[in-house]
């Protein structure tokens, strides 16, 4: 896993710390590049990553950033006035960014486990949990695959509700049935056997009025 230079964190801090416009190259996922101008608010370390947390000038919306993916350049500037934050718990922000506004389609959950326990099965960067009692909450999943999201939560050996969206709920019926249709072979056979069972027990009983 690729790990920001110590420099370009201290950069970032300092232009955070400071209220200065920052400029950058970044590079995204598929490894295009382009040069960003950001009023930077926080950097926040999430699932061993740093990410920065800024409204993107151009864009005109905020914008989460990987920092292993960004560089720096100088000078920074001009000063801005800090702007409201998107979301006072900006660490639950960072989490539903980087694992499910990013992609086609953003999944809700509910797990019947307390958040405590599910969060040791999942990582902020790949699920948002949200407690809902104390054996109960809320995950907030995305990918752009239907199939990654019903076999990622099925892994997690939680039961589970699906809620949205609604292709993803059709989806899990469908894979629900399938694999209850592979074993059908099995019960069947299972069934015959029990019955064959019945059969021998039966037979092996003395008739009434037969002495034994």
């Amino acid at each position: 896993m690729l790990q920001p230079r110590p420099l370009t964190l201290t950069a970032i801090a300092a232009a955070c710390r400071d209220s200065l416009r920052l400029r950058f190259d970044y590079r995204t996922h598929d490894g295009t590049s382009s040069i960003r101008t950001t009023e930077p608010h926080r950097l926040v370390h999430a699932g061993r990553r740093w990410y920065l947390i800024g409204w993107d000038v151009e864009r005109r919306d905020w914008r989460t950033y990987r920092v292993d993916r960004l560089d720096p350049r100088t000078p920074t500037g001009p000063r801005f006035t800090p702007r409201t934050p998107p979301d006072p718990d900006i660490s639950g922000y960072t989490s539903r960014a980087i694992s499910t506004s990013a992609y086609r389609y953003q999944a809700r959950f509910t797990l019947h486990v307390s958040a405590e326990t599910a969060a040791e099965r999942i990582a902020p960067t790949t699920g948002a949990l949200e407690p809902i009692d104390e054996h109960s909450c809320t995950l907030r999943a995305g990918s752009n695959s239907l199939d990654e999201l019903a076999i990622y939560v099925t892994t997690k050996g939680f039961d589970f509700q699906v809620h949205e969206p609604l292709e993803l709920v059709e989806h899990v019926r469908t894979l629900a049935a399938r694999l209850a249709g592979a074993t059908d072979q099995y019960r069947s056979r299972a069934g015959a056997a029990g019955v064959g069972r019945a059969h021998d027990d039966e037979a092996s009983r003395p008739s009434r009025g037969t002495e034994s």
